[in-house]
């Protein structure tokens, strides 16, 4: 059991009266460690350090320096990835296995970042394309925007954190980072270790506490200069509105929907659509919520998705054994299961799970679903899957774009031609073909419409949001 404060330039603050939090095993309830809240004045102090750290290293440090420190972040974490994995598995309840995953991506976050670090560089300008423009050289260069605001979520606490971290690094910014109050000890070991690999101390703070608390004060700060949010939907309008004119990122909910044809591999599709619903309990604002079959193949679909789920190991994260693991409280669970029973008594049937014990929830499939019902029309961040016959591509079209949300999809299909159909024709900021919509690789703008968010992540897009572009022209004698 461990007791962390908040990270102040390299500094820990704790005790003399500070507000204490439990962090808890979701599994099991197990005390995994306290957290010492930040205070007003540990706030204040974290971004004003912040700024004096941008003006005094960060803004100045070369590019292949910053691209060291990141390069051997990534080496000091692949070397110490079973503790990482195992600190994820206690405080986030998520399955080692998937923690071990988590990791590994983390470290790839890293190194993208490392080689993103040296290619941040601008572009010339043909000056004299325009008329008048003969003698001129010009050219734009991306500086870094300052004091980065990072607030992140409790279900990847230490991938997403890094998905902000990393790029702000990479483009010579510093960061005031508020992680989940139910999830802050892998972001503390995490920013430990980035001082250890070089990074100045003050370049990365650690505020801890309940977002109500220090976030409208963070953001709103003359120093802060870019907010970046991943969380709910409610939450992250509410920043943008206090936000102002600062550049803004939202990562926030959605509902997804995946798509399989009569002519798609439908083996392949129903052992897609068990990883993407139920992977860390489909604790993933892109995991496989919403699944519309042809009804040609609707049948033979659900007879191979349903023996599938119910085959699941639920239980224990600690053991390699286990698919499925608690959500992040028993409250979430209870949550879904209302909803579960909401949905049953409106028409809608169960062919598996629906039963909850405690945190766990036991991975369900519902069928005989109206759009109007919470677990369709609604995000349940829960191991829960909707299955819902189509006869038409108009039909499947319309029924997956009526969403308030819009992050990413996936379409099962042997037809190249229906592939780039859908690709222009659903309102998603990603579809994949032939992959689940729970897919996301580190490297490409990744991010939504509607409801789902502003902006893009993904290193090498991250970094951009986190740069502005300043030209210089140069008049020739």
């Amino acid at each position: 059991m461990v007791n962390i404060g908040s990270l102040i330039n390299g500094k820990e603050y704790v005790g003399n009266g500070r507000a204490k939090y439990e962090v808890c095993n979701p599994y099991n309830g197990e005390l995994v460690g306290r957290i010492d809240f930040a205070t007003e004045e540990d706030l204040l102090l974290a971004i004003e350090t912040a700024q004096q750290v941008f003006e005094q290293r960060m803004k100045k440090m070369p590019a292949h320096q910053r691209s060291a420190i990141l390069r051997k972040s990534a080496d000091l974490l692949e070397s110490r990835g079973g503790e990482f994995a195992q600190l994820l598995c206690k405080e986030a309840g998520k399955p080692i296995r998937d923690a071990h995953g988590e990791v590994g991506r983390a470290v790839q976050v890293l190194r993208f970042a490392s080689e993103e670090a040296k290619r941040n560089d601008g572009e010339l300008i043909k000056m004299d394309s325009a008329v008048g423009g003969e003698g001129r050289i010009g050219f734009a260069k991306r500086v870094p925007v300052g004091v980065v605001a990072a607030i992140t979520p409790f279900n990847f606490p230490l991938n997403l954190v890094l998905h902000k971290i990393a790029p702000a690094i990479a483009a010579g910014c510093t960061v005031v980072l508020k992680p989940a109050e139910k999830t802050p000890l892998s972001a503390m070991k995490l920013v430990q270790l980035l001082e250890e690999a070089g990074l100045p101390a003050g370049a990365v703070n650690v505020v801890n506490g309940f977002g109500a608390d220090l976030v409208p004060k963070l953001v709103t700060h003359p120093y802060v200069k870019k907010v970046t949010f991943t969380g709910s939907g409610p939450v992250g309008y509410k920043i943008k509105e206090l936000a102002g004119n600062r550049k803004v990122t939202l990562e926030l909910g959605s509902n997804a929907p995946n798509i399989v044809f009569h002519d798609a591999d439908l083996n392949a599709a129903a052992a897609g659509m068990v990883k993407g619903g139920f992977a860390f309990a489909g604790q993933a604002c892109i995991s496989v919520q919403r699944i519309y079959v042809h009804r040609e193949v609707y049948g033979q679909f659900l007879d191979l998705l349903v023996p599938l789920v119910k085959n699941l190991n639920v239980g224990d994260p600690v053991l390699e054994t286990t698919d499925v693991g608690p959500l992040i409280t028993e409250d979430a669970a209870i949550r879904t299961e209302s909803w579960i029973q909401e949905a049953v008594s409106q028409g809608a049937k169960v062919l598996a799970g629906g039963q909850r014990e405690g945190s766990l929830l036991y991975p369900t499939i519902l069928v005989n679903v109206a759009p109007s019902m919470k677990v369709v029309c609604q995000e349940v961040f829960a191991p829960l899957v909707t299955v819902i016959p189509f006869e038409t591509e108009e039909e499947v079209i319309a029924a997956a774009n009526d969403s308030d949300y819009g992050l990413q999809a996936g379409v099962f299909t042997s037809d190249i031609n229906r592939a780039f159909r859908f690709f222009e024709a659903l309102d998603t900021g990603g579809v994949w073909i032939n992959e689940i919509s729970t897919v996301r690789q580190d490297n490409y703008p990744y991010g939504g419409v509607k409801l789902s968010g502003i902006g893009r992540e993904g290193v090498a897009s991250a970094i951009e949001e986190m740069t502005e572009v300043k030209f210089m022209g140069i008049k020739l004698g």
